[in-house]
């Protein structure tokens, strides 16, 4: 069985339960087929209950088993939210032209950081709803659990891809101590944070090390190079 902070690796598609409109997978001829617009994944490594995918399919990975597929259905409340009248803003047309933005009913706009969606444009009011897409909508997932990961190595190369989107990192697991790799240094305050969560969802090892990859010298000599 699944358990809290197992590490599983995953496949999923996400549908509208409606009208069976796919939005969402790691299969990338899914995406494709579906025009998604994305570059599928493939199957991701996840760290169970900590908030790598949508909070209502962490939850109900629990208790289930490896290498089987199930079909979960979320209410709003469990995947996108409910939809709420308060993100329904009517806004004057000039913050708009102050944004370069030409309002039409269906674009969606950046205002101040926040993505929503034009429902209408007349005169000087746009009404705008900066509610999620999918909010108030009953969405279904098939979830394949292809495997538990038992490795070390692989559970944190797989927590730092999911969490923050690294890949070009490296990891070396021997007795309990760790040492990572990155081409960015991290600040201390973040490496501080990653050490405790690491630890703390990979108890066998004890010890962690972040180290900044050295540049090869072919490298850094094509850097100079194309300095002169």
């Amino acid at each position: 069985m699944i358990q809290k902070n197992d590490f599983i690796e995953i496949s999923y598609t996400g549908k509208m339960k409606e009208d069976d409109i796919i939005f969402d997978t790691t299969d990338e001829k899914i995406a494709k087929d579906n025009e998604l617009g994305q570059n599928a994944l493939g199957p991701i490594v996840i760290c169970v209950g900590q908030g790598q995918i949508l909070g209502g399919i962490d939850k109900n990975l629990v208790g289930k088993e490896a290498e089987k597929e199930y079909d979960i259905v979320l209410q709003p409340e469990e995947a996108f939210g409910k939809k709420s009248a308060k993100l329904i803003q009517l806004m004057p047309a000039k913050k708009f032209r102050d944004n370069n933005i030409v309002p039409q009913p269906g674009l969606q706009v950046n205002i101040d950081d926040e993505i929503g969606i034009i429902k209408t444009a007349s005169g000087g009011r746009i009404l705008v709803d900066f509610n999620h897409p999918l909010s108030g909508k009953v969405v279904e997932y098939n979830v394949k659990i292809i495997r538990k990961v038992e490795d070390d190595k692989e559970k944190i190369l797989g927590y730092f891809k999911t969490t923050l989107g690294l890949k070009d990192i490296k990891a070396d697991v021997k007795e309990g101590k760790a040492a990572i790799e990155f081409k960015n240094e991290f600040p201390k305050e973040v490496q501080e944070e990653l050490r405790k969560k690491l630890k703390e969802i990979i108890p066998s090892i004890k010890e962690i090390e972040f180290r900044k990859t050295e540049e090869k010298k072919e490298d850094n000599a094509k850097k100079e190079a194309t300095q002169k």
